[in-house]
């Protein structure tokens, strides 16, 4: 008697039991990427309850990056659409492979961080903290109260006319 080695997973191919490191990783992938898919759709219908206007609007994920396409209607819903997208949980990076059909100038980009206001970064951007509702109406609908933002969520700053 003793002590017998043996290769571990050689077992699965041999009696059809348990599964070799590379069924168990093709697995794994198998379920990543269906997670990715169905995030990616929840994705598409926020998009769409939210009333964005995107014409053949398609979402895919790989990994922590999300690519988005299809025809906009307007940039400021282009940029609603990158921020529902960029501002989910897991993603790292947004693709932007829309089109507009009405051009108009982008908007600035901001980044909440800690002790951030609506009114503070009023300030900053347009040096009058009383202009804080623009950029409010600028996050809508994603956002629903003016006093509720985060840190790490991005906010849109549009150009003042």
């Amino acid at each position: 008697m003793g002590l017998f080695s043996f290769i571990k997973n050689a077992g699965a191919k041999v009696f059809g039991i348990g599964k070799t490191d590379a069924e168990e990783a093709a697995e794994a992938a198998a379920k990543e990427l269906k997670l990715e898919e169905l995030a990616a759709r929840k994705l598409e219908e926020t998009i769409n309850d939210l009333q964005l206007q995107v014409e053949n609007l398609n979402v895919f994920i790989d990994d922590e990056t999300a690519t988005v396409s299809g025809a906009a209607y307007d940039q400021a819903t282009k940029e609603k659409v990158i921020l529902v997208v960029g501002n989910s949980n897991g993603i790292a990076f947004v693709d932007d492979q829309m089109t507009v059909e009405n051009v108009e100038p982008e908007a600035q980009f901001h980044t909440v961080v800690s002790g951030d206001t609506l009114g503070k970064i009023a300030k900053t951007y347009y040096g009058n903290a009383m202009k804080y509702p623009v950029i409010f109406e600028a996050n809508k609908p994603m956002l629903t109260d003016p006093d509720k933002i985060y840190p790490g969520q991005v906010l849109r700053i549009p150009a003042l006319d």
